[in-house]
């Protein structure tokens, strides 16, 4: 079986950190150095059903279907993850601790089997690598300045 597991540590409380990673209108922002995936129907509520909507690719729609499976915010957001044209369930986790003055964020994704779920992971661990390197700090670090995102602004949508 093949999994993604990726660590980073932000300078930001756990907080601000959850935040950044379960508000609907900040998503797709930090999103956007992968697929640009914006969620539709999510909340962190167990057993919400939503979908990732992203630029469709050749072979793929761009949308996947998630379901809540557990959250402790805020430090834990887990939920399923399915193409829309079927194939194998997956988990995604996203575990927040504190770290020093900051967070550390764990991003794990499970389930991955066979030669196709080793290449698919390997693809998604690449993009996941990029936002979380790239595209979260970017909003982490832009949320309280006088550039942070507000909610109907074209940064938000």
């Amino acid at each position: 079986m093949s999994a993604i597991h990726i660590v980073r540590a932000y300078p930001h409380p756990p907080q601000k950190v959850w935040r950044a990673v379960t508000d609907p209108e900040l998503i797709p922002l930090w999103t956007a150095t992968g697929a640009g995936a914006r969620p539709e129907g999510f909340a962190t509520a167990v057993g919400t059903t939503f979908r990732f909507v992203a630029k469709p690719k050749p072979g793929w729609s761009g949308v996947v279907v998630c379901e809540v499976l557990e959250v402790r915010e805020p430090s834990l957001l887990r939920y399923s993850w399915q193409d829309e044209g079927g194939g194998e369930v997956t988990e995604v986790a996203y575990r927040l601790e504190p770290h020093g003055d900051g967070t550390r964020f764990t991003y794990d994704h499970t389930g991955f089997h066979g030669l196709g779920g080793f290449l698919m992971a390997k693809i998604l661990g690449s993009v996941r690598t990029r936002m979380l390197t790239t595209g979260l700090p970017a909003v982490l670090n832009g949320l309280d300045g006088p550039c942070a995102p507000h909610p109907g602004s074209p940064r938000a949508t």
